[in-house]
């Protein structure tokens, strides 16, 4: 993984972009940019290749930096900033709390009958990943924002915002390990199957086979990227140490 040479994503024009201050334009460019997975953990950000990066002056970019290393995003080390990078006790814990709440969005409806998903906002994630699997996506490491959003919303539609404003803090501290769940096809295709089944279950109302099937899908994925994580953070120590 590496910067990419060209600037900021494809996307839909915003209205109010041109409206922003600069500053705000390029922290949600660069962050944006790290959520995709086009930084490294181990790639120092500096100041004036951001700079050059985004065609601005070093200030907003430094203002920008600031803001990210407040928002968890980035952390010090080696002298500069990095894509925050947990250690593995760190991996291990926020695993745990996401395997937690994922499993908290399935479980309140089964215990609650008046609780139920939201079965239009369901039917549209499930849709979009029917899609992905006709037409399945290349491996990168960048997937790991469109897997968030599958998790994200399949816990906003059990009804509790505060579980999935959480989840995607929990998600925001381990994406930076996970980029490396989505580097094989074969883990795109079972990624991709997973998500169907499991929204198709829900959907169908058979949440005690559901909850079965996330609780899988989530240890499973655990099992790689820790096993993928210990190389990773191998790596990155490897790679900060060659810095200092």
């Amino acid at each position: 993984m590496g910067t990419t040479t060209n600037a900021a994503p494809d996307s839909a024009p915003d209205p109010g972009a041109a409206r922003l201050p600069r500053r705000e334009k390029v922290y949600e460019a660069l962050r944006e940019e790290l959520m995709a997975g086009r930084f490294s953990p181990w790639e120092r950000l500096g100041e004036e290749r951001l700079a050059e990066h985004f065609g601005v002056s070093r200030t907003p970019v430094r203002e920008a930096l600031a803001r990210l290393h407040a928002d968890g995003l980035l952390e010090k080390r080696a002298g500069g900033l990095y894509l925050y990078m947990p250690t593995f006790e760190d991996l291990t814990d926020l695993y745990e709390l996401r395997i937690t709440l994922e499993l908290q969005g399935i479980r309140r409806a089964i215990d609650d009958p008046t609780v139920h998903h939201d079965a239009a906002r369901l039917t549209t994630e499930l849709e979009s990943w029917q899609r992905m699997s006709d037409d399945e996506p290349a491996p990168s490491a960048g997937f790991v924002t469109v897997d968030e959003g599958f998790h994200t919303a399949l816990l906003a539609a059990s009804g509790n915002r505060a579980l999935s404003a959480s989840l995607a803090q929990v998600n925001q501290r381990i994406r930076a390990v996970r980029m490396y769940d989505y580097l094989t096809a074969d883990r795109m295709r079972a990624t991709i199957d997973e998500h169907i089944e499991i929204a198709e279950l829900v959907l169908g109302g058979r949440l005690p086979t559901a909850l079965e099937a996330l609780a899988d899908h989530v240890g499973a994925s655990k099992d790689v990227v820790v096993e993928r994580a210990a190389n990773a953070l191998a790596m990155a120590r490897g790679q900060i140490g060659g810095q200092r």
